[in-house]
């Protein structure tokens, strides 16, 4: 078995400059490194246990297969906040049939991010007899 020490999700923007922006700024994201000179510099971010990279550019749009799925300790209070920023919500949090409450903002390319609460007695949380 591959012995998996980090991961990352890599996304080429067609306006580094802008992305960057949206992740560190309106959607609050730390800074885990930076690398490289000019507009097309990497920018490596937090995502709880994973990683974010933008790097390069692309001139092509985003593959609709891409989502971010981002989990966030109360979806309401992250809504609220996010528009204060000046974040477009697409859906507003609401609590799914499967029990998560999840809300729907794009990155400036269009990527959906989802941001999903689990509630404290979903399954995800907690699971009876284990």
């Amino acid at each position: 078995m591959v012995h998996v020490l980090s991961s990352r999700t890599l996304l080429r923007p067609s306006d580094p400059e802008r992305s960057r922006a949206f992740y560190g700024e309106q959607l609050g994201l730390s800074v885990y490194r930076e690398f490289g000179t000019g507009p097309e510099r990497g920018t490596v971010y937090f995502l709880g246990g994973g990683f974010l990279e933008l790097s390069g550019r692309s001139d092509d749009p985003p593959s609709p297969a891409v989502r971010l799925w981002l989990q966030v300790e109360d979806a309401t209070a992250a809504c609220e906040e996010l528009r204060a920023r000046g974040v477009e919500i697409v859906r507003p949090p609401v609590k799914e049939p499967w029990g998560l409450v999840e809300m729907w903002i794009n990155d400036p390319d269009g990527t959906p991010i989802v941001l999903v609460e689990i509630p404290a007695d979903h399954p995800l949380r907690y699971r009876p007899g284990i």
